[in-house]
This record gives C-alpha cells, sequence and structure tokens, in this order.
C-alpha cells in the first residue's frame, strides 16, 4: 500500500490528503492514491476536506466521521445552515468512506477525517502540516492552483494527484538540497498504477542513504527512470573499477557506486543481449512500490546498461537461510510479505495499462525484503510483456496472446505457490534441488492437505497468535499448486490469502 517514496517513513508520521469538499465522489482519487503508494504500517493519514463554496447546490462532502467543524469567516453561511448541509450529504456518502476504513485498519494505518470551512484552503494546509510530524502532502485535481504556495511553505514531499494513474510529484527539499551538479531532464508527471522497504549485510566501502525522513529511491523521484551517458556512467562506477564490481550473473556485470549522494547498481550487459531490451521496455511501464524499478539507462553502439537503487537489502532467501534474520520476520511480517509480492502480481497481470506481463521466476530469492519494510520484487530478465509477443505460424494475435497469457499466468500462480511454502516453511526451494530427493512441493503439500500444518511451518517461529494467518497462507498455496493449470487468476488468490474467501480447490 505505498510508494517507493515511503520506504523511510518512520511510525507516526503523517500523510496529509487535502481534498474539495464542495466535489463529488471523484475525488477520492486522491485517498486512493495515497493510501496504495504513499501510506504504511504505523502512520495516520489525516483527509483534510475545505468547504470554500458552501450554500451551492452542487457542493457535498464525503468525509463526515470524526470531523471538526471550524469556525466561519465573515459573510459565509451561519452554523446551523452548515452544519445542516453536511448532515444531509452524510447518509450520502457514509458508504464512500467506510471501505477506506476497512482498509486502513486491517493494514494498520490510522485514517482520521477533519473539516474546514470558511479558510483559505492553502493556509489550512500549510498550518496543518506545520502542527504534525508530516511527510507528505497530497492534493487532489481540484487543488492545483495551490501546490506552488503550498510546496514553498512546507519542507515534506508534496503530489498533486491529477487523474486515476497520473500525479506530478515534488519532493522534499531536503533531496532537492543532495542532489549532486549532473543534469538531468525532469519529468513532471509520472504514471503511478495501483496495486497501488532494507537490511542485507552492507559493504562499507558504499555510504548509506541520507538519514533524513523524507529520503527515498532514486527511481521514485521526479525525473527517473532517465537516461544516462556512459561518461557518467564512468563517474558512477570510478571507471568501472574492479573494486566497483560487487558480482557477474549470467553474463551481467554488476558494479556499484553512488549518484545524487545515493547509492545505485549498475548492471552492464553484453552487446545485442535481448534481456536488456526486455527489462527496459516491461521496467518503463510498471509503477508499483512492490516492484524494484530501474533508476535509469544507457545504451551505446558498444555497452548497454540499467541502473538500480542499491538499498541495502538481503533477498528474502538470505533472511530465511540465517536463523536470527528469520526469527525476526514474525508470522505476520510474513503474511503482509506474501499480500504485497501478491497484489504484485495481479498488478502485473490484471492492472497494468499497457497489458499484461508475466514474471516468470517468482521465488524467494528474487524478492527483496529488508526488516520492518515491505517486500520488492526484482529480477525481470525472465518476465515478459504479452502485448509485445508476435504470432506464430497460422495463429492470429489475438489466439497467440491468450495463450501465451494463460500459460504465463499459470507458471506464476504455480510459483506464487511454491513462495507461499517457502514462507510457511522458512526454507527456500533453492535447497530442494537434489533430483535423487523430494522437492519442497513433494515434502511440504502433503502435511498440508492432511491437516498437519505443525510438521512442515518455520519451527523457528513459536507464537502462536496468528495461526490463521499462516492457514491462509497454506490454503492459497494449495489453490495455486493443485488449480494453476485451471484458469486461477491472481485477484482469487489474494483472496484466500487474504481470508476474504476459502479455497476450493478443483472447484
Amino acid at each position: 500500500m505505498g510508494l517507493e517514496a515511503a520506504n523511510s517513513l518512520s511510525p507516526g508520521e503523517t500523510v496529509i490528503v487535502v481534498m474539495d469538499a464542495n466535489r463529488s465522489r471523484g475525488n477520492v482519487q486522491a485517498l486512493e492514491w495515497a493510501l496504495r503508494h504513499v501510506a504504511r504500517r504505523g502512520h495516520t493519514v489525516l483527509v483534510l476536506g475545505v468547504f470554500c463554496e458552501i450554500g451551492k447546490r452542487a457542493s457535498c462532502f464525503p468525509f463526515h466521521m470524526g470531523e471538526k467543524l471550524e469556525p466561519l469567516g465573515e459573510g459565509e453561511v451561519d452554523p446551523t445552515e452548515l452544519e445542516e448541509e453536511i448532515a444531509k450529504k452524510r447518509e450520502e456518502y457514509k458508504s464512500y468512506l467506510q471501505p477506506f476504513y476497512r482498509h486502513c485498519k486491517k493494514n494498520e494505518v490510522k485514517l482520521e477525517s477533519k473539516i474546514a470551512a470558511g479558510f483559505c484552503r492553502r493556509k489550512l494546509t500549510v498550518d496543518e502540516a506545520q502542527s504534525c510530524k508530516t511527510c507528505w502532502i497530497i492534493l487532489d485535481s481540484h487543488l492545483k492552483k495551490d501546490k506552488t504556495y503550498i510546496y514553498a511553505h512546507v519542507g515534506c514531499n508534496l503530489a498533486l494527484v491529477k487523474g486515476k494513474d497520473v500525479v506530478t510529484l515534488m519532493p522534499s527539499k531536503v533531496i532537492l538540497q543532495e542532489s549532486s551538479s549532473l543534469k538531468h531532464r525532469r519529468v513532471d508527471d509520472a504514471l503511478l498504477h495501483n496495486d497501488p522497504i532494507t537490511d542485507n549485510q552492507e559493504d562499507k566501502s558504499v555510504t548509506p542513504p541520507p538519514k533524513t525522513r523524507c529520503w527515498y529511491p532514486l527511481a521514485w523521484r521526479t525525473g527517473f527512470p532517465r537516461s544516462f551517458t556512459q561518461s557518467e556512467l564512468e563517474v558512477i562506477t570510478s571507471g568501472f573499477s574492479k573494486e566497483s564490481i560487487v558480482q557477474t550473473l549470467d553474463n551481467v556485470q554488476v558494479y556499484q557506486g553512488q549518484f545524487q549522494e545515493t547509492p545505485v547498481l549498475v548492471n552492464c550487459f553484453s552487446q545485442n543481449d535481448e534481456r536488456f531490451w526486455s527489462m527496459l521496455r516491461i521496467l518503463s511501464r510498471v509503477r508499483h512500490r512492490n516492484i524494484l524499478n530501474i533508476v535509469g539507462y544507457c545504451f551505446t553502439d558498444s555497452s548497454m546498461s540499467l541502473l538500480f537503487d542499491f538499498l541495502f537489502m538481503g533477498t528474502l532467501e538470505i533472511n530465511l537461510q540465517n536463523n536470527n534474520l528469520a526469527e525476526k520476520i514474525s508470522w505476520k511480517a510474513r503474511w503482509y510479505i506474501a499480500v504485497e509480492i501478491g497484489a504484485c502480481l495481479r498488478y502485473l497481470h490484471e492492472e497494468c495499462v499497457d497489458g499484461l506481463i508475466v514474471h516468470l521466476s517468482v521465488c524467494s530469492s528474487h524478492v527483496i525484503y529488508p526488516l520492518g519494510g515491505s517486500a520488492m520484487l526484482a529480477n525481470f530478465m525472465s518476465a515478459k510483456c504479452l502485448k509485445d509477443s508476435s504470432p506464430k505460424h497460422n495463429q492470429s494475435l489475438a489466439h497467440c496472446l491468450n495463450l501465451q497469457a494463460d500459460d504465463g499466468i499459470a507458471i506464476d500462480v504455480h510459483d506464487y505457490g511454491i513462495f507461499l511454502l517457502e514462507l510457511i516453511t522458512g526454507r527456500s526451494a533453492q535447497c530442494f534441488l537434489d533430483p535423487n530427493k523430494e522437492d519442497l512441493i513433494d515434502w511440504a503439500l502433503p502435511e498440508i492437505e492432511n491437516g498437519s500444518l505443525s510438521e512442515v511451518r518455520d519451527p523457528r517461529l513459536t507464537d502462536t497468535t496468528d495461526d490463521r494467518l499462516i492457514h491462509h497462507m497454506a490454503q492459497a498455496a494449495l489453490l495455486c499448486l493443485h488449480d494453476f493449470n485451471r484458469g486461477i487468476s491472481m485477484s482469487e488468490v489474494l483472496a484466500v490469502v487474504r481470508g476474504h474467501q476459502m479455497a476450493r480447490p478443483g472447484a
């Protein structure tokens, strides 16, 4: 439920969503965007509704619960008339707000609302931001004329939600001050899509990210992803020095370095490596808080590179293989990971504007996980955007895409089922690759089917207060591994993980 920019938010910080209270239901897009991309567990989301045109026939206000009625200015409607107008709309809009409260309660986000009337909305927003520990201000589309004034008087991040999937991001001044002298083009409008963050073994040679409340990865800052020149990469990697090499994997040389005082990884592909183009096409089309996206790219006649944030994260596989780290990933945390990666796959399958994308290699070693943060799906080397596929001989494009979609989704659903087993057992599927021994599915699935979940659940976690969450994951794993060829969608699987419906394998 949060933008990557929210990675560094601390519990107790506030996200203010400012909305024109006179507008219709459509303006809840700002709140929806804030809950999907910014707010995280332990944060407070304050919906600030402002009445500026009281008494007009079309005026209405959806947010009524916990409302705070502010004094009116001169020449405005009297308090009794205002209260009557609010009361008239209360029942009409009650149903609109309730789903947000339920969503926030489930995700441990505190949702508050406040009504103010007769005030200058821009000044009211600034005053509210200065009165609490505000990290983000989200404005609905009707407040675009106020964004410049508000941004000039606050020190936090600001976003103007222009439409369902389009926002203008204005980063905190702290971040702007950290920018280096390297020039880059500015992109005001970032496409941000729905569902709707760091601990590895740190390399001491790399300076950690800035310790500010508003720090967030480069990939989510205004102007990124962007193109880089070869000379910029040489500066970032110290001339592609041997000391900067992190690893070489599948003919991809990985360097570490810094850009704008932020650690980055530079993945250098060999010439004509189609994986570079595939990843660039896919990652330039997606925006999701649980996807490790690119910071930028560079291609010349002799080299091709992709840049990623280096967030000092370990993969989930590494965390599970370390007893001390695994013990810190509680059952609730593992359930959250399952929900986050499941929502990420649903986004790729069902919500991408440019068409269905399949990952084709979901596993714990391809999920980045920081203790206490959110999981991020990485390694899109095998991923495919079916919009880019070509039909085979004697096949129509539609038929070809349907076949590939069915096959690709089935693979992702099956892999997600194995991923759930990894979360439940605390063991990586890679540990079961000996052809002479049973694999993770052969070992764990029969026990779950027989109701002996206790025989396979991670023994390092002894807390039983979240047994229902383990049960939800187990039921979803059964659904994925039994029925992946039956056209099961990630929406269906995710509903089981969340406990919204029971799994019916083979139905």
